[in-house]
């Protein structure tokens, strides 16, 4: 079997792909399946030597996942950047108020898309790269996306390798150019960051630099730049799709519109923009962005494992070399586990233990295991404080005066799920 073909127990079973395998494949056996079949595209300036999401389970994914885990994704380390998010949500709400006193709609995607790029290149860099009241982030987002439908077309190269040299649908080419734009960008601010010294604020990128010096053997600055291609390539546009999905699905069903509404207004007052800490006495909050996370999860077959041996699973045999996809959109959707779940009900998870950090599989957006994205920890205090925010400054009507069962929900898929039809929506001043 070609090492990059997905193997016929896989398309056996990859539809039905149960809660109750994704446990044995992310839990049970995570070892054998954390792996990874690097796609051909990645291959573009060898981007799978350096990328965490990538390199295989050893050393230096282990070092790397420690850099990201200690210097960025901490507890302590969020804490510390916490003003930073704070202003940016009050930047894209002011952006949005702007806005409502032309009456003009908001690209609702586009502007979460500035707010998330902008949050994690503060956190990494301590500065904007996009103006938040501009659409000069167009650009970036459209190179992301790029980056995303490349990566998730299918490659002929991947499942004929002998093809590699010819990259017959170009896949390869156009990804060099976009991976060269990204790198060249985090290069630069490297480059002004040396010039400069340390920041007054000690942000992501002056403790990366230092363990360049102290660690070189660890990490260097290749791999400080890839690791920015990794981080902005996969947290602002996950970020922003997700908010996007649950400000659609908030205009779809009104009734739960109203019902979050009324929760932010009791618990922090009408109005204002929430804080990182209100988070905890938000519960109907919380249950909209697990059960947007639910019907939409950003990456709907996570990142294909692959095993590098036989493997014995629920009684079948998984031959050596076999991609394996973990369909976190199907498992959302089974009837079996959901009521209903093709309906938008934030209320089940009410009642319901039912977490999204990888313990519970009928509900892993990020993944689980080894290799759970480590991006989690900022994405659940950013997306509930972002969408908390939108909903509770304003009244929200959709474009051109359509209704909310008129809303187009269609989804189009690259390794993300984005909204088709891009989300425009009227803020209205409360």
């Amino acid at each position: 079997m070609a090492p990059n073909v997905p193997s016929p127990w896989v398309h056996k079973h990859g539809g039905d792909f149960s809660a109750a395998m994704a446990k044995e494949v992310l839990q049970k056996q995570d070892l054998q399946f954390s792996s990874r079949t690097v796609p051909d595209a990645i291959h573009a300036h060898d981007q799978f030597k350096y990328s965490v999401v990538w390199l295989p389970v050893a050393n230096r994914w282990r070092s790397l996942r420690k850099a990201l885990n200690s210097n960025m994704f901490s507890g302590n380390r969020l804490d510390a950047n916490q003003h930073l998010r704070c202003r940016k949500v009050q930047e894209l709400i002011a952006y949005c108020r702007k806005n409502s006193q032309t009456g003009d709609a908001v690209d609702v995607g586009r502007a979460a898309f500035r707010t998330s790029l902008n949050l994690l290149s503060n956190t990494i860099f301590s500065k904007d790269l996009t103006d938040p009241f501009s659409d000069s982030a167009k650009e970036f987002k459209d190179l992301v996306w790029n980056i995303m439908v490349e990566a998730g077309k299918p490659n002929l190269v991947d499942f004929f390798p002998f093809l590699e040299k010819i990259d017959p649908q170009g896949i390869r080419r156009r990804m060099t150019i976009h991976f060269g734009k990204v790198i060249d960008l985090f290069g630069g601010l490297i480059n002004e960051r040396l010039e400069k010294g340390k920041s007054q604020t000690s942000d992501v990128i002056d403790v990366l630099l230092t363990a360049t010096k102290e660690t070189p053997e660890e990490i260097d600055r290749t791999h400080i730049e890839r690791m920015c291609l990794d981080l902005f390539v996969a947290g602002t546009d996950t970020t922003s799709s997700t908010l996007e999905w649950a400000m659609a699905e908030a205009l779809k069903n009104p009734e739960t519109m109203k019902k979050a509404k009324a929760e932010l207004e009791e618990v922090i007052g009408k109005g204002k923009v929430l804080d990182e800490a209100d988070i905890s006495r938000l519960p109907y909050l919380r249950c909209m962005v697990k059960e947007t996370l639910r019907i939409h999860p950003p990456v709907p077959f996570l990142i294909p494992r692959r095993v590098e041996q036989d493997v014995e699973v629920c009684g079948y045999t998984v031959p050596k070399n076999s991609q394996v996809f973990v369909n976190a959109w199907a498992i959302g959707r089974d009837p079996d586990i959901w009521k209903n779940p093709l309906e938008f009900k934030p209320e089940r998870f009410l009642e319901s233990e039912v977490d999204m950090r990888g313990r519970d599989f009928e509900l892993i957006p990020f993944g689980a295991g080894r290799r759970i994205c480590p991006g989690l920890p900022l994405a659940v205090r950013m997306v509930p404080v972002m969408l908390g925010s939108l909903l509770n400054s304003f009244d929200w009507k959709l474009e051109g005066g359509i209704g909310p069962k008129d809303l187009d929900m269609e989804e189009k898929f690259g390794i993300t799920l984005q909204k088709a039809q891009p989300l425009r929506a009227v803020p209205v001043t409360l």
